[in-house]
Protein backbone atom coordinates (compact mmCIF):
# COMPACT_ATOMS: atom_id res chain seq x y z
CA UNK A 1 0.00 0.00 0.00
CA UNK A 2 1.50 3.76 -0.97
CA UNK A 3 0.57 6.55 0.46
CA UNK A 4 -2.03 8.45 0.07
CA UNK A 5 -1.88 10.30 -3.19
CA UNK A 6 -2.85 13.80 -1.39
CA UNK A 7 0.10 12.57 1.24
CA UNK A 8 2.27 10.95 -1.26
CA UNK A 9 2.39 14.29 -3.32
CA UNK A 10 3.59 16.80 -0.02
CA UNK A 11 5.80 14.09 0.51
CA UNK A 12 7.45 14.14 -3.07
CA UNK A 13 6.94 17.40 -4.17
CA UNK A 14 7.81 19.21 -0.77
CA UNK A 15 10.54 17.09 0.96
CA UNK A 16 12.75 17.09 -1.79
CA UNK A 17 12.40 20.65 -2.91
CA UNK A 18 13.19 21.17 0.65
CA UNK A 19 16.14 19.98 0.79
CA UNK A 20 17.59 22.46 -1.67
CA UNK A 21 17.29 19.84 -4.44
CA UNK A 22 16.37 19.22 -8.22
CA UNK A 23 14.41 16.64 -10.00
CA UNK A 24 13.91 15.83 -13.63
CA UNK A 25 11.69 13.51 -12.31
CA UNK A 26 9.53 13.02 -8.79
CA UNK A 27 12.40 10.89 -6.41
CA UNK A 28 15.53 11.54 -7.93
CA UNK A 29 17.29 14.72 -6.57
CA UNK A 30 20.70 15.71 -6.59
CA UNK A 31 21.82 18.63 -4.37
CA UNK A 32 21.94 22.10 -6.14
CA UNK A 33 24.63 23.52 -3.86
CA UNK A 34 28.52 23.30 -4.85
CA UNK A 35 31.04 22.52 -2.17
CA UNK A 36 32.21 26.50 -1.78
CA UNK A 37 28.18 27.45 -1.42
CA UNK A 38 27.59 24.33 1.10
CA UNK A 39 30.29 25.85 3.40
CA UNK A 40 28.95 28.88 2.64
CA UNK A 41 25.12 28.45 3.40
CA UNK A 42 26.67 26.20 6.83
CA UNK A 43 28.48 29.83 7.73
CA UNK A 44 24.73 32.02 6.91
CA UNK A 45 24.62 33.89 10.49
CA UNK A 46 20.46 33.39 9.72
CA UNK A 47 21.14 29.48 10.14
CA UNK A 48 20.45 28.27 13.10
CA UNK A 49 22.29 26.42 15.03
CA UNK A 50 21.46 23.01 17.00
CA UNK A 51 23.52 22.13 20.16
CA UNK A 52 22.45 19.13 21.05
CA UNK A 53 21.89 16.56 18.18
CA UNK A 54 19.17 14.37 18.18
CA UNK A 55 19.59 10.42 16.38
CA UNK A 56 16.40 9.26 14.81
CA UNK A 57 18.39 6.32 13.05
CA UNK A 58 16.26 3.71 15.80
CA UNK A 59 13.03 4.88 13.50
CA UNK A 60 14.40 4.60 9.84
CA UNK A 61 13.31 1.12 9.38
CA UNK A 62 9.89 1.62 10.95
CA UNK A 63 9.37 5.42 10.48
CA UNK A 64 5.44 5.28 11.10
CA UNK A 65 7.07 4.57 15.33
CA UNK A 66 8.20 7.66 15.20
CA UNK A 67 5.55 9.59 16.42
CA UNK A 68 3.54 8.32 19.43
CA UNK A 69 0.03 7.04 18.84
CA UNK A 70 -1.42 9.06 21.54
CA UNK A 71 -0.15 12.39 19.46
CA UNK A 72 -2.27 10.94 16.55
CA UNK A 73 -4.86 10.08 17.79
CA UNK A 74 -5.40 13.26 19.58
CA UNK A 75 -5.35 14.85 16.32
CA UNK A 76 -8.03 11.52 15.38
CA UNK A 77 -5.54 9.90 13.13
CA UNK A 78 -6.47 7.12 14.12
CA UNK A 79 -5.97 4.46 10.98
CA UNK A 80 -2.19 3.02 10.44
CA UNK A 81 0.21 5.11 8.75
CA UNK A 82 1.99 4.23 5.43
CA UNK A 83 5.59 4.19 5.51
CA UNK A 84 7.64 4.92 2.49
CA UNK A 85 11.35 3.85 2.92
CA UNK A 86 14.09 5.56 1.84
CA UNK A 87 14.82 4.66 -2.17
CA UNK A 88 15.24 6.56 -5.35
CA UNK A 89 11.48 7.10 -5.59
CA UNK A 90 9.30 8.77 -3.62
CA UNK A 91 11.39 8.16 -0.30
CA UNK A 92 14.39 9.97 -1.78
CA UNK A 93 14.46 12.47 1.01
CA UNK A 94 14.00 9.77 3.62
CA UNK A 95 12.13 7.54 5.62
CA UNK A 96 8.70 9.04 5.75
CA UNK A 97 5.01 7.96 6.88
CA UNK A 98 1.70 9.34 5.99
CA UNK A 99 -1.58 9.16 7.42
CA UNK A 100 -4.77 10.32 6.57
CA UNK A 101 -8.07 10.86 8.37
CA UNK A 102 -10.99 8.94 6.44
CA UNK A 103 -14.01 11.29 4.55
CA UNK A 104 -12.26 14.19 6.27
CA UNK A 105 -9.36 15.27 3.83
CA UNK A 106 -6.24 15.88 6.50
CA UNK A 107 -3.04 14.20 6.05
CA UNK A 108 -0.16 14.29 7.97
CA UNK A 109 3.11 12.69 6.54
CA UNK A 110 6.43 12.72 8.66
CA UNK A 111 10.21 12.75 7.12
CA UNK A 112 13.06 11.66 8.89
CA UNK A 113 15.90 13.43 6.20
CA UNK A 114 18.65 11.78 5.79
CA UNK A 115 18.38 10.98 2.17
CA UNK A 116 19.48 14.45 2.04
CA UNK A 117 21.92 14.82 4.41
CA UNK A 118 23.58 12.37 2.79
CA UNK A 119 23.33 13.95 -0.67
CA UNK A 120 24.96 16.81 1.03
CA UNK A 121 21.81 18.72 1.24
CA UNK A 122 20.56 18.22 4.52
CA UNK A 123 19.88 20.08 7.73
CA UNK A 124 18.11 23.94 7.80
CA UNK A 125 21.81 24.79 5.94
CA UNK A 126 20.39 23.04 3.08
CA UNK A 127 16.96 24.93 3.58
CA UNK A 128 18.38 27.98 3.46
CA UNK A 129 20.28 27.60 0.12
CA UNK A 130 17.49 26.50 -1.43
CA UNK A 131 15.82 29.34 -0.52
CA UNK A 132 18.56 31.55 -1.25
CA UNK A 133 18.92 30.01 -5.15
CA UNK A 134 15.05 30.39 -5.15
CA UNK A 135 13.96 26.47 -5.59
CA UNK A 136 12.06 27.04 -1.79
CA UNK A 137 10.61 30.76 -2.23
CA UNK A 138 9.00 30.97 0.78
CA UNK A 139 11.38 30.60 3.85
CA UNK A 140 10.32 31.70 7.35
CA UNK A 141 11.36 31.30 11.26
CA UNK A 142 8.83 29.30 13.23
CA UNK A 143 8.61 29.21 17.01
CA UNK A 144 11.23 26.62 18.50
CA UNK A 145 9.68 23.34 18.87
CA UNK A 146 10.66 21.62 22.43
CA UNK A 147 14.08 23.96 22.10
CA UNK A 148 14.87 23.13 18.61
CA UNK A 149 15.40 25.66 15.81
CA UNK A 150 12.64 24.90 13.11
CA UNK A 151 11.25 26.99 9.97
CA UNK A 152 8.31 26.89 7.35
CA UNK A 153 9.13 26.55 3.93
CA UNK A 154 7.53 25.44 1.09
CA UNK A 155 7.13 26.79 -3.15
CA UNK A 156 4.74 29.18 -1.88
CA UNK A 157 3.14 29.98 1.62
CA UNK A 158 0.39 27.64 1.20
CA UNK A 159 -0.54 27.88 5.36
CA UNK A 160 -3.73 30.66 4.49
CA UNK A 161 -4.90 27.08 2.61
CA UNK A 162 -4.98 24.72 5.50
CA UNK A 163 -0.95 23.40 4.42
CA UNK A 164 1.75 23.58 6.48
CA UNK A 165 5.03 22.52 5.98
CA UNK A 166 7.28 22.74 9.57
CA UNK A 167 10.89 21.60 9.26
CA UNK A 168 12.74 21.18 12.62
CA UNK A 169 16.83 20.66 12.66
CA UNK A 170 17.53 17.90 14.84
CA UNK A 171 21.12 18.15 14.28
CA UNK A 172 23.15 20.80 11.87
CA UNK A 173 22.47 18.11 8.67
CA UNK A 174 19.54 16.48 9.26
CA UNK A 175 15.73 17.86 9.62
CA UNK A 176 12.59 16.35 10.78
CA UNK A 177 10.10 17.56 8.17
CA UNK A 178 6.33 17.60 9.52
CA UNK A 179 3.06 18.40 6.63
CA UNK A 180 0.11 18.62 7.33
CA UNK A 181 -2.25 19.00 4.65
CA UNK A 182 -6.66 20.03 4.60
CA UNK A 183 -7.05 21.54 7.09
CA UNK A 184 -9.53 25.04 7.49
CA UNK A 185 -5.98 27.69 7.78
CA UNK A 186 -2.76 28.83 9.16
CA UNK A 187 -3.95 28.42 13.09
CA UNK A 188 -5.05 24.75 12.70
CA UNK A 189 -2.66 23.04 10.04
CA UNK A 190 0.50 24.68 12.24
CA UNK A 191 -0.84 23.66 15.15
CA UNK A 192 -1.20 20.35 14.02
CA UNK A 193 2.19 19.95 12.10
CA UNK A 194 3.67 21.51 15.65
CA UNK A 195 1.90 19.24 18.04
CA UNK A 196 3.21 16.15 16.20
CA UNK A 197 6.74 17.56 15.76
CA UNK A 198 7.18 18.12 19.85
CA UNK A 199 5.74 14.90 20.34
CA UNK A 200 8.65 13.83 18.10
CA UNK A 201 11.22 15.93 19.57
CA UNK A 202 10.28 14.38 23.26
CA UNK A 203 10.14 11.01 22.06
CA UNK A 204 13.66 11.46 20.86
CA UNK A 205 15.07 12.77 23.89
CA UNK A 206 14.12 9.84 25.85
CA UNK A 207 15.49 7.41 23.00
Amino acid sequence: MRLPIRAAAVAAATALTLAGCTSEKPGTATPVPSESSSQSASANPDVPKVSTPLDPSKYSSDPCTIVPASALSALKFTDPGTAQQQDDGLGAAGPSCGWKIRGEGQSMVVIIGTGNRDRGAGGLAGLYTAHETGQFPFLEPAPEVEGYPAVYVDKRDRRPIGNCSLDVGIADDLVLAVHSGGYEGADDSCAAAAQVAASIITTLKGA
